[in-house]
């Protein structure tokens, strides 16, 4: 196994660096064409989901791809993620994914967030008539019956709290392989962290540098002068760097943080420049030093959930109930 893969608990590999194609814009050609310009770059985890509206530029840009003879199937990592519309029949679900995507199976389906909608509700923001009560136990044998038919190689879930992935456990016949949720230095996920190793769980990180460039998302990682220093300190020069070689810097540092920690990145950006920096976070090497500053940020959470909450109809009142300790 390289060392930029992750072994994970179902026995497969996965590439510790996946590019995220979520977009506000839902633009499909500039989808396909980052999906290409990643290729050369060297990625090879592409995660996508049914919410983001994605999954056929995915699929349509790695055919592309595997009938020029750029790369075979096998050479590729290809997640997407039920939404809480379709916990009611996963199997169906994860076929009309294969469909979008052109594909035969996906490596790794996850469950998107622990939330129950009713069928017809396909909104990212959820309106309080659209949830149903969550029956946790009857979607995931849905994905494990997904896993047996060969639909998927591996299963997990996604936004889902430490209290969360216990209860899951207490009737699953199969564990989870991977839990993706926001972690950066500015949400560390210590807690998170330590509960899925002691079930070899696999922590991937979305949002890894605070989703910058998001409506929802925060500029605090990018902006951190703890952060900043560090990424001077690595850059070994005394000479001003320009503000966009500081940036790709300071990413890097935020990435080399969350892989450090075990886990995998999931980066979001179809810039050429910051796509290939992404790739370079391996080169970087953090000290005791750095890790010990990190770990004295305060702490702020970006995806914090609260289009899922209401008082009457969601089965999170508040924002603890969703996230229970972990928030």
């Amino acid at each position: 196994m390289r060392n930029n893969q992750v072994r994970l608990n179902c026995g497969i590999a996965m590439p510790v660096i996946g590019l995220g194609t979520y977009s506000s814009q839902n633009d499909r050609e500039t989808t396909e064409l980052a999906i290409h310009m990643a290729l050369k770059l060297g990625y090879r985890h592409f995660d996508t989901a049914k919410i983001y509206g994605s999954e056929p530029a995915v699929g349509n840009a790695l055919r592309k791809a595997i009938l020029d003879k750029t790369i075979e199937r096998e050479d590729v990592f290809v997640t997407s993620k039920l939404w809480g519309s379709d916990h009611h029949d996963p199997v169906s679900a994860l076929k009309q994914t294969l469909q979008n995507v052109g594909m035969e199976y996906l490596d790794m389906y996850l469950v998107h967030w622990p939330v129950k909608l009713k069928p017809w509700a396909c909104d990212s923001v959820p309106k309080e008539e659209d949830f149903e009560e969550l029956d946790l136990e009857s979607t995931w044998a849905g994905m494990e019956k997904c896993m047996e038919m060969g639909l998927c190689r591996c299963i997990g879930v996604s936004n889902f709290s430490s209290k969360k992935i216990e209860r899951l456990l207490d009737f699953a016949s199969v564990t989870p392989a991977v839990n993706q949720v926001e972690m950066h230095p500015i949400w560390r996920q210590s807690k998170l962290r330590e509960t899925c190793e002691d079930y070899k769980i696999h922590v991937s990180a979305y949002s890894p540098l605070g989703a910058p460039g998001n409506a929802w998302g925060s500029t605090a990682v990018v902006d951190s002068p703890i952060i900043k220093s560090i990424a001077l300190k690595h850059k070994a020069t005394q000479l001003r760097l320009p503000k966009t070689q500081s940036l790709l810097q300071i990413m890097k540092v935020a990435l080399q943080w969350g892989i450090s920690k075990g886990s995998s990145v999931i980066v979001k950006s179809f810039n050429k420049d910051r796509m290939k920096e992404n790739m370079g976070s391996f080169d970087l090497k953090l000290d005791d030093q750095d890790f010990l500053e990190i770990d004295n940020l305060e702490q702020s959470k970006t995806m914090r959930g609260d289009f899922l909450v209401n008082q009457t109809t969601s089965p999170y009142k508040t924002l603890h109930d969703l996230w229970d300790e972990d928030i």
